[in-house]
């Protein structure tokens, strides 16, 4: 008999496997431009997300465009957050299906997900305190304190966000070859 902790196991490998061994996926894997192309793109979108949640983060902290209403500047740049944010979402899923099983049981790559969770309850909480009195603060030159811990806090979690997504790439990369490829030596390669 399978116990309920064993058969969850087992779904969640058969759709690694699923995701891993689709066409999709396997098109990614196999092709030498599209795995490139789409990391290129997550990075970018990356880029955006972070720049424009710093330009946010700044303004609450009182140290960038104090000048400006924090909701001018919020309409102006939350726009370009979300649409980045698309953009990574659907890059990092796609290069998550090309390995899967790898992804998911990586240390950094869990962190980096179980971090974005938090940036986004840190983005509600916001929402929830600071965010509920906007109209009381908008034009003061930073937030109220609850605002200002917000943003602090996020700095901190997109750059370990940003960290962790890096260790990712640098342990994953020859995770899903079976064995190990043969060594090869530069002066056999040279002509004599």
């Amino acid at each position: 008999m399978v116990s309920r902790a064993e058969g969850l196991t087992m779904d969640i490998a058969g759709i690694l496997s699923s995701l891993e061994s689709s066409a999709l996926a396997t098109r990614i894997r196999e092709s030498l431009l599209l795995f490139p192309m789409l990391e290129s793109f997550h990075v970018i979108g990356l880029t955006m997300v972070f720049g424009t949640i710093a330009i946010i983060d700044l303004r609450l902290l009182g140290l960038a465009s104090t000048h400006r209403p924090f909701t001018r500047i919020a309409n102006d740049v939350l726009k370009w957050t979300w649409a980045a944010f698309g953009l990574t979402v659907i890059t990092g899923a796609l290069m998550f299906t090309t390995n899967a099983g790898v992804y998911f049981h990586n240390f950094y790559f869990r962190s980096k997900m179980l971090l974005l969770l938090l940036a986004g309850i840190n983005m509600l909480v916001f929402e929830l305190t600071a965010g509920r009195s906007v109209q009381q603060w908008d034009k003061n030159g930073s937030a109220p304190l609850s605002g200002k811990t917000m943003a602090a806090l996020s700095i901190v979690l997109w750059i370990s966000i940003i960290f962790l997504g890096r260790w990712i790439g640098f342990t994953t990369t020859r995770a899903q070859f079976k064995e190990e490829p043969p060594d090869v030596n530069i002066e056999d390669i040279l002509p004599k």
